[in-house]
């Protein structure tokens, strides 16, 4: 089966100044990430904030432009940003942004910022529109009497129903999804990620889900790809990942994923913070927080390599270790 999104050794290259005078430094947000999903699947990504996975998915969508590398969608090559043939490819693609209330206008009602694709992509006339409107919001468990309110007049969870209720207006092959859930209330995430699971299978969507937070990407993705400073370091099925991670960042998410009724026995602490982008270690970006750092992790830089069972790492030191590090 042809995927339906491809990327390849992206690359994205911000220049950050430091004071006024400072000579700009260069900083690898995304540094050589290829990636692939299939329709319907479900992939997410995870990694410690600043590792580059918001970028990484805006390059997915076309919004950043990649300095190297090449993003396919349906096995053609992504148009240029901002051209006829870009904008026309909008209504396949959809971004959940993390904000609902920023995400939104507060000046327009909530049926009518449902509707805004429909327009923009002319795919129903605007006397159809309200059908198609109420069809979307059942869809996401909001009420009909809801949609002459304007956006501060719902909850959190209401306006990121709003939120997705537009990315799915247009009927698209792909959404992803920035930390859509962060910002809500454990409770309210549950019922959030649970919908969103449920419309991804009913319309078959293909779906990138970015998130921090493990315990959400283990109930919704059906791969994990892991991020550390603009690298993907190990990347498996859902089940395998969490079950057996293999490279040592990985092994410190998961063994911090809380199990209800157990201690969390075995965890892994990482020292230290991330190191600066601007001023990556040689060698592999990871050794100077690994316990299983050795001198060639120091000098060489490891590359994504297949390692079995259907996952790859990038790491000189695969432990292989087969005793799970979380239930």
């Amino acid at each position: 089966m042809t995927p339906l999104i491809e990327a390849q050794d992206l690359v994205r290259i911000y220049q950050i100044r430091h004071g006024l005078f400072g000579r700009p430094t260069p900083v690898r947000a995304v540094d050589g990430v290829s990636l692939s999903v299939m329709p319907g699947e479900t992939i997410g990504i995870v990694g410690e904030s600043g590792s580059g996975k918001s970028t990484l998915g805006r390059m997915l969508l076309g919004i950043d432009d990649a300095q190297e590398g090449s993003v396919r969608f349906q096995a053609r090559p992504m148009p240029a940003r901002n051209t006829a043939e870009w904008r026309a490819l909008r209504s396949k693609m959809q971004l959940v942004f993390q904000d609902p209330l920023a995400a939104l206008d507060r000046r327009l009602t909530i049926a009518r910022q449902i509707a805004e694709p429909l327009d923009i992509h002319k795919l129903i006339p605007r006397q159809h529109q309200p059908d198609r409107v109420a069809e979307l919001m059942r869809a996401v468990g909001l009420r009909a009497d809801q949609a002459d309110r304007y956006p501060h007049e719902l909850s959190g969870g209401q306006r990121q129903r709003v939120v997705i209720a537009r990315a799915l207006a247009s009927r698209p092959k792909l959404i992803v999804c920035d930390e859509p859930v962060s910002a809500l209330d454990v409770s309210i995430q549950a019922q959030v990620v649970n919908m969103m699971r449920d419309l991804q299978e009913k319309n078959g969507i293909a779906m990138v889900f970015i998130s921090h937070d493990l315990k959400v990407v283990r109930n919704i993705a059906d791969r994990v790809a892991v991020m550390y400073l603009g690298r993907i370091v190990e990347e498996a099925p859902s089940d395998a990942i969490f079950r057996t991670p293999q490279h040592p960042y990985t092994k410190a998410l998961v063994s911090s994923v809380p199990v209800p009724g157990k201690r969390l026995e075995g965890r892994v602490i990482l020292q230290g913070e991330p190191p600066n982008p601007a001023n990556r270690p040689s060698g592999c970006a990871f050794h100077p927080r690994c316990p299983l750092a050795r001198d060639i992790c120091r000098s060489v830089v490891p590359e994504l390599v297949d390692i079995g069972e259907g996952r790859t790492a990038a790491c000189h030191v695969v432990a292989g270790e087969t005793t799970p590090v979380a239930a």
